[in-house]
């Protein structure tokens, strides 16, 4: 029957449309449900339109580091209407890329919204019904804003993408990577910036010599951070936002930005007498082979809120689809161990593996190995770029635990190392490898003076 599917994939975000791709290749009847944008956040309002923002904020140092080696760059101008027209056209390009995929693949898609009725059962909008041998619940996660007086005045992620005019002044509240991130690419196109966190240093999780140096440079960089900070209520005033802060006094700017965590997408998901487990913080609730606690029904990438990352969802998609409907079942669940990840703030960060706080829980004793230097390009001028690298290093074993660099190219650098960390590479090893001359990436095998640390 038309509306009998082996797979029904609620959300065309990375990890449903990989799922939904990888079902049909094994044979399943598959459909899919978009209410939204295909490609999810990663594609239209996350990594894919943050990176090139980001690089589009780093051509005022390029302009200046050029100069340091001959040429004149006098008069340059930015267009803030260029790169968003620019960047939303290659995002509507990536759209029809994500639906060809699906068409050639033999997917079925609906566009709407998808609810789950109960077991094997599935509409779309309400009216379209649909039944399913299994369901994907696909459909990632939204920005958080917190409750408090004037909290409509703000903004969230989302919307720097499509701003009419770039502002003079913005205060970004929250001190995640989105946070970060959004910093760096507002200042570096020339706003001005107040990062606002609430706790004493920001990116919490990542390890602490990297916070250390990140907060360092990205203040030397022109963001204006404001640790143990926060917003008590929002108000207008002759057309600016005005900030009052918990602590007392006041931040008047341009626009606020907020971007204080992201929550699972469940908003209309289930029908009324339709529950499933969820976590605190409204996770789905899956187990090792992504099952929730409905027979048939499993959850994969931002909406059980794992790692909230772009190839963690492709990854269990693609599991997801074999361990149904392939011939060769996959051996063992998802493996998230050792996975890289990178924060595109400036300075960029690449880290793989265990933080040194996470490394002494786990081990009795670990070495640990700095460096901190200036890169090589800009050594012809004044301008004070700083790259950090370190190794942490399990003492029983010599196994490299965790590997972490903040500066240019670190999300380049990291990727390759990962390999490495993944396959168990010792401290012995870096040190037999010969480095790339001059290069920032030698530096990781040419650490040689460590400490170590006991718990």
């Amino acid at each position: 029957m038309a509306n009998d599917f082996d797979l029904v994939v609620i959300g065309a975000g990375s990890g449903g449309v990989r799922a939904a791709r990888m079902a049909a290749g094994h044979g399943a009847r598959v459909a899919i449900i978009e209410e939204r944008f295909f490609g999810g956040t990663c594609v239209n309002v996350g990594c894919v339109p943050k990176k090139l923002f980001a690089y589009g904020a780093g051509f005022a140092n390029e302009f200046q580091l050029a100069a340091d080696y001959g040429y004149t760059v006098d008069g340059w101008s930015f267009d803030w209407a260029t790169l968003r027209d620019n960047k939303t056209r290659e995002i509507a390009r990536l759209n029809g890329i994500y639906r060809r995929l699906l068409d050639n693949a033999g997917v079925t898609v609906f566009e709407g919204h998808g609810r789950i009725e109960g077991p094997g059962r599935v509409s779309v909008d309400g009216d379209r019904q649909l039944s399913a041998g299994h369901i994907l619940i696909a459909t990632g996660g939204k920005p958080f804003v917190p409750e408090f007086p004037g909290n409509e005045r703000v903004r969230i992620s989302d919307d720097l993408f499509y701003l009419d005019k770039l502002p003079d002044t913005v205060a970004v509240v929250g001190g995640g990577y989105i946070a970060s991130e959004f910093a760096s690419i507002l200042n570096g196109l020339g706003v001005t910036v107040h990062q606002l966190y609430r706790r004493e240093l920001f990116l919490r999780g990542f390890d602490h010599d990297v916070r250390v140096f990140v907060a360092e440079q990205m203040g030397a960089h022109g963001v204006k951070l404001h640790f143990n900070t926060d917003v008590a209520s929002v108000q207008e005033r002759d057309g600016r936002q005005v900030l009052n802060l918990t602590g007392g006094g006041e931040l008047v700017v341009d626009e606020v930005f907020y971007a204080t965590g992201r929550v699972p997408r469940l908003d209309g998901l289930l029908a009324d007498g339709v529950s499933l487990d969820t976590g605190d913080n409204g996770a789905v609730r899956v187990d090792d082979q992504l099952r929730t606690s409905m027979d048939g029904v499993y959850a994969l990438g931002d909406v059980t809120d794992r790692l909230q990352l772009t190839p963690v969802a492709l990854a269990e998609g693609t599991w997801l689809a074999a361990w149904l409907f392939a011939k060769d079942k996959p051996q063992g669940p998802v493996d998230y161990r050792d996975v890289p990840t990178a924060v595109f703030c400036q300075p960029n960060i690449g880290t793989v593996g265990l933080t040194e706080e996470q490394a002494l829980e786990r081990h009795a004793t670990v070495r640990v190995y700095r460096g901190r230097f200036r890169p090589m390009r800009y050594t012809l001028g004044d301008i004070q770029e700083k790259t950090l690298v370190k190794l942490i290093v399990d003492d029983a074993s010599d196994r490299v635990v965790g590997l972490h660099m903040a500066g240019e190219e670190a999300a380049e650098i990291t990727q390759g190392f990962a390999v490495a960390i993944r396959m168990g590479a010792t401290k012995a090893d870096f040190d037999a490898t010969l480095g790339i001359h001059p290069s920032s990436a030698e530096e990781f095998v040419t650490l040689r003076q460590g400490e170590t640390v006991s718990r």
